[in-house]
């Protein structure tokens, strides 16, 4: 009953663990800036022993028993967030969708100044990019920090897919840098996403 002592709750982002002594299972993955294997579920740490006829005699870690009966962002995955927060250098946002499929469970993305374009980044302003309540299209970068992904909008088909005016109409993409609103026909400042026509 060795591996059941070896299980702890862990949450997305928990260091599970270096790669030189164990490989990623089931809701962990490998960060290859600091070779350590991080948690992306909600659950419990498992180690399983290599069996002992194989080449890689690591340890495989995995989450078990995890809450999520959803999908889960990875790095390199398309996401929809809610911006619920601007700040001078990032933005935060809750991820609603990975994909086309709904979250079931809380996921926190961050979008920092360099991420939010291609070009000028030293110029990016977040208040002229994001406002709370956009709903963004972002790619996942990595898990980053306090048990948030890092998100980026630097990309041609990524930003603002939908904004409210300030008079709570749905406002209308005019370029890569400005929405209107159908009622009042003002303007305001956001990095909007090319949306392919239907």
């Amino acid at each position: 009953m060795k591996e059941r002592e070896e299980e702890n709750f862990v949450t997305p982002g928990d260091i599970l663990g270096k790669a030189l002594e164990l490989k990623p299972g089931y809701g962990a993955y490998f960060s290859s800036h600091d070779k350590t294997i991080y948690a992306s579920l909600t659950g419990f740490r498992s180690i399983t022993p290599a069996p002992i006829d194989s080449e890689d005699q690591r340890a495989t870690v995995e989450v078990k028993g995890h809450k999520a009966h959803g999908p889960v962002p990875e790095p390199g995955v398309v996401v929809t967030a809610r911006v619920t927060n601007v700040m001078a250098k990032m933005a935060s946002a809750d991820i609603v969708c990975v994909g086309p499929k709904s979250v079931k469970e809380k996921f926190t993305g961050i979008i920092r100044q360099q991420d939010v374009r291609a070009t000028e980044i030293d110029k990016v302003e977040m208040h002229s990019s994001f406002r709370p309540g956009d709903i963004v299209k972002a790619l996942v970068l990595s898990l980053g920090d306090a048990r948030a992904y890092y998100l980026s909008t630097a990309k041609n088909e990524l930003g603002v897919v939908s904004a409210k005016s300030a008079a709570g109409a749905t406002m209308v993409p005019l370029s890569w840098t400005e929405m209107q609103c159908p009622l009042t026909g003002q303007t305001e400042q956001r990095k909007v996403a090319k949306i392919d026509a239907v």
